[in-house]
């Protein structure tokens, strides 16, 4: 089982940027961000492989968004730069038990954080 934790969203304004973060209580496969608003569905935004040498976005936040991991630390960063309004919902890290390469379907992750806030105002 692997316990994951994000920290850094936050209110900020629109092309602000904000640094999310995710630990992960021990090391992991692929990993992934997604977001979700209520009353929709959640939302692919980025994912890294395993070794961190290969990266997906979703086409909403290419150039915009960045997404690092340290595997010693056994963490996951998303760096958010020039915020937009529609960027706002809750973001949850994930990890795969399965897959070493990155994949931007929800199914093939099996561990998921509570979530963080980002709250973009325009």
């Amino acid at each position: 089982q692997v316990q994951l934790e994000e920290s850094g969203g936050g209110l900020v304004q629109a092309g602000e940027s904000l640094r999310l973060t995710c630990v992960a209580s021990t090391s992991t496969l692929a990993m992934a961000w997604f977001r979700q608003v209520p009353g929709k569905e959640r939302e692919f935004v980025a994912s890294i492989s395993r070794a961190g040498q290969s990266t997906l976005y979703a086409d909403s936040v290419k150039g915009r968004f960045d997404i690092s991991r340290d595997r010693d630390k056994n963490t996951l960063y998303l760096q958010l730069n020039n915020l937009k309004s529609e960027d706002t919902a809750r973001y949850h890290c994930a990890a795969s038990a399965q897959f070493g390469l990155t994949t931007s379907r929800a199914e093939h992750y099996v561990y998921w954080g509570q979530g963080t806030q980002v709250t973009v105002s325009s």
